[in-house]
């Protein structure tokens, strides 16, 4: 069959693999579902036979403790955060994905999630189709972009699969993880959503995720939905800030066996007061849009500590994502305010159920920052567009507002700060591409700084370079020596015994290390106003030089290698 592939030109075989890539991220989907349902019905029947609410606080450290022990000791690989990791594989890894991927997430997720770990199942599920799409297109020997396109394929036929939504699939792969794409991408996204979304149909009904009661936008409560959007933008900002802080504490644990019994104790605290944070709290929305009341101070408890115990989850060892708890954190919070204006006696009746929808929605805009998804997803889950205007208004709102505070989402905050975030502009992109060790020449002789001027000769006569890195016996760059530095010695032999490449050397400008971003790079070539510098490690061994010519013209390559349509 690969030989069949390699005869088929890239873009005929990117729409044959979008299908199976389709077909494998709606499987995973369905068999990550199912999975879970599984372990919760086998939880619930253990529950039974052991006495106290106890036995639930219990179950969910036993998952995170299954889960950290197959990262630990099988994987052994970083798999938390799946879109995190998956566009750390865009800007580091040319999109190559390890195959374990496949399963790990997947089955670590399943475990967590299954034993009531209160995380979500959607992001494990995105990197597990990433992984697909990646280890297909590499199996294929398709192009970096055409694999970068499946990878593409795999998170969006992943999303479409778990919440048979093909179009929130195509625009969260849009929005979220590839930086540019070209219209004959957009082919094999829409055939890899539409499979997914089918074989999820087959197997998990055509039913929506979230059954609600068809609810027609007024126009008198378009100052509400309005008053929704910056309400959803704060809570955006809670979620967002308070996870990374309070990871940021628990990874100040050294031992991961401290840390997993630290988060355990705390989650399970958390679920014996409140039970509704035990497992992804889908079926609190879905108690809300079925017209059930929960208490105010109930509901505004579990918005502030859904937060928490998602990310004690995560930091104790669980696989899951941020994607679930968004939803749920934004439909309570639709809720809450709506609640709120009903029971203040505002003079305005409004829909509860409605808001819940469009909570979701309008915090999810905020904590990803993606509201074209955030819209679509939510029309399609609920089954109808009757909200799409205050879904377009709140998730706007909320998504402007976010971003006067903070510039980067939850998936990208971290990357942002390390300088591999890709972004939608290209230029941008392209530097962020470049890695500088894959720029660096060892053209040039290599002069040793305790030799001497006549030792030296011979290899600068038979070299046509001009400029030559001078080491000591280690091999660490002491300094560079120019052919100007050697004219006015050349002609005088009687110096060329006692002078010493140590005293006419001189220093460089400045270094660049082989593992710096190219960014930086290109601000030390501007401040040192120079054509090349020494690259070095960190130990200061020399490795060679870096032009601006050379990056220059990798430059002009890779921005044609993701613009080329």
């Amino acid at each position: 069959m690969r030989r069949s592939l390699l005869k088929i030109n890239e873009s005929g075989k990117l729409l044959l693999l979008s299908l199976v890539v389709g077909l494998g991220a709606g499987f995973s989907a369905v068999l990550l579902i199912k999975s879970i349902d599984f372990l919760q019905s086998l939880v619930s029947r253990c529950a039974g036979f052991l006495p106290g609410k106890w036995a639930w606080a219990l179950f969910p450290s036993l998952g995170m403790l299954l889960s950290l022990h197959i990262v630990r000791y099988l994987v052994k690989d970083n798999i938390g955060h799946g879109v995190t990791q998956v566009l750390l594989a865009v800007s580091r890894n040319e999109s190559r994905i390890k195959p374990h991927n496949i399963w790990s997430s997947l089955l670590t997720s399943a475990l967590t999630i299954g034993f009531g770990g209160s995380v979500g199942a959607e992001a494990p599920i995105v990197y597990t189709g990433a992984a697909f799409g990646s280890n297909v297109g590499r199996w294929a020997g398709v192009s970096y972009k055409g694999i970068t396109t499946l990878l593409g394929c795999g998170a969006a036929g992943a999303i479409a699969g778990i919440f048979k939504a093909p179009l929130a699939g195509v625009l969260f792969t849009l929005e979220i993880l590839l930086f540019n794409i070209s219209m004959s991408s957009m082919i094999p996204l829409l055939i890899s959503t539409l499979t997914a979304t089918v074989v999820s149909y087959l197997f998990l009904g055509q039913g929506a995720v979230f059954e609600a009661e068809t609810v027609f936008f007024k126009m008198q409560n378009l100052p509400l939905y309005l008053a929704l959007g910056i309400f959803c933008a704060g809570v955006s900002l809670y979620f967002t800030k308070f996870t990374l802080f309070l990871e940021d504490k628990v990874k100040r644990i050294s031992s991961p066996w401290l840390k997993w019994f630290v988060c355990s104790l705390g989650l399970g605290a958390l679920i014996m007061i409140f039970p509704q944070l035990f497992g992804e709290g889908y079926d609190s929305i879905r108690n809300l849009l079925a017209g059930k009341e929960e208490a105010v101070l109930l509901v505004l408890a579990l918005v502030i500590f859904k937060v928490v115990s998602m990310t004690l989850t995560n930091s104790g060892g669980g696989v899951g994502g941020t994607f679930g708890p968004t939803l749920v954190v934004g439909g309570l919070a639709g809720f809450l305010l709506a609640k709120s204006f009903n029971l203040l006696g505002t003079g305005w009746s409004v829909p509860e159920q409605s808001f819940v929808l469009v909570g979701m929605a309008g915090v999810m805009a905020g904590v990803m920052q993606a509201p074209m998804t955030a819209i679509f997803l939510i029309a399609e889950i609920t089954g109808g567009y009757s909200l799409l205007i205050p879904l377009i208004l709140c998730s706007t709102v909320s998504y402007a507002v976010t971003r006067i505070w903070e510039k980067y989402s939850i998936y990208t905050k971290r990357i942002a700060q390390s300088g591999d975030l890709l972004t939608h502009d290209s230029d941008q992109a392209v530097m962020t591409l470049l890695q500088t060790r894959d720029l660096i020449r060892d053209k040039y002789p290599r002069l040793r700084d305790d030799s001497t001027l006549e030792e030296i000769l011979p290899i600068v006569s038979s070299s046509t370079v001009a400029v030559f890195p001078v080491l000591d016996r280690d091999g660490r760059f002491c300094g560079m020596l120019e052919m100007d530095d050697l004219r006015k010695y050349i002609f005088d032999i009687a110096e060329h015994r006692t002078t010493l490449v140590s005293q006419l050397m001189h220093s460089a400008p400045d270094f660049v290390y082989e593992d710096e971003k190219m960014s930086s790079v290109m601000r030390k070539f501007d401040v040192s106003d120079v054509w090349r510098l020494p690259v070095i490690t960190h130990e200061g061994i020399y490795l060679g030089f870096i032009s601006r010519s050379r990056i220059l013209a990798a430059y002009r390559a890779e921005l044609k290698l993701i613009s080329e349509d």
